[in-house]
C-alpha cells in the first residue's frame, strides 16, 4: 500500500522541517523578546521602531518575506550567509532568518499582553529600591510574563512548524517540496496527503499538549 514511499528519504524531509523550525523559534524567541522590551521601553525611539516593525512585518504574507530573503537578501545583495557556495546551505540559513523575523512579531506581541497582565505595583515598587527598566523588566516582568503566555507562545510555535512549508518556495529540501515532487511523479495523491498531513500532526500534537500541561502547571496565581 505504502510502496510509493520506497526512494523517497520522508524522514530526512521531515528532519529538515524540525531543524528548520528549532532554529526559526529559538531566533524568533530572542529578537520577539527585544522586540517586546522596545515596546514597553520608556525611550520613545526604540518603542516606535517596535511598534512599527510588528506593524509591518505582521501585515507583509510570509512568502514575500521569504522570497525576498532569497531574491533579495541573496541575489541583489549578496548575502551568502557563510555559505556562498553551497546553494542547499544558503537557502536553509536564508529561510531560517525569514521565518526568525516574522515569527518574531507573533511573539513579541504575545510576550506584551504577558507584560500587560503583571501588576503596575510591582515595576513601582522594583523603581523604589533602584532597579532601572532594564533590571526590572529581565528579573520582575519578564519572567512572570513569560508564565502568563506559554500557551500563546504554543501556539505561536505550531504555526510556525507549518510555516516552514513555504521555505519550499525557495528550494529549501523540507517535507513541502518533497511532497510536491511525489505527487508530480506518481500516482497516490491521497495517500501522499495523508501521509504528510500525519507527518505534520505528529509534529505539532505533542507540542501542543505539553506546552498547555506547563501552561496550567506554571500558571502564575493573581
Amino acid at each position: 500500500m505504502f510502496d510509493f514511499l520506497e526512494g523517497y528519504d520522508v524522514l530526512g524531509a521531515f528532519w529538515m522541517t524540525v531543524k528548520l523550525t528549532a532554529l526559526s523559534a529559538l531566533g524568533s524567541l530572542v529578537w520577539g523578546t527585544l522586540l517586546a522590551g522596545m515596546r514597553v521601553s520608556p525611550v520613545p525611539l526604540m518603542r516606535g521602531f517596535g511598534a512599527v516593525y510588528v506593524n509591518i512585518v505582521r501585515n507583509i504574507p510570509l512568502t514575500v518575506i521569504i522570497v525576498f530573503c532569497s531574491l533579495g537578501l541573496a541575489d541583489v545583495f549578496g548575502v551568502t550567509m557563510g555559505a556562498p557556495d553551497d546553494f542547499d546551505v544558503q537557502g536553509f540559513r536564508l529561510a531560517v532568518l525569514g521565518l526568525t523575523g516574522y515569527t518574531a512579531a507573533f511573539v513579541c506581541e504575545a510576550l506584551r499582553s504577558g507584560i500587560n497582565t503583571v501588576p503596575m505595583g510591582q515595576a513601582e515598587a522594583a523603581r523604589a529600591i533602584g532597579l532601572n527598566f532594564s533590571q526590572t523588566l529581565r528579573l520582575i516582568v519578564l519572567p512572570q510574563a513569560f508564565r502568563a503566555v506559554i500557551g500563546p507562545l504554543a501556539n505561536v510555535l505550531i504555526a510556525l512548524t507549518k510555516n516552514t512549508t513555504v521555505a519550499a518556495s525557495i528550494g529549501v529540501a523540507e517535507a513541502a517540496l518533497l511532497m510536491k515532487s511525489m505527487i508530480e511523479n506518481e500516482a497516490q495523491t491521497l495517500l501522499i496527503g495523508a501521509v504528510f498531513a500525519f507527518g505534520f500532526v505528529v509534529l505539532t500534537l505533542p507540542t501542543g499538549l505539553i506546552l498547555g500541561w506547563l501552561s496550567k502547571r506554571l500558571a502564575v496565581k493573581r
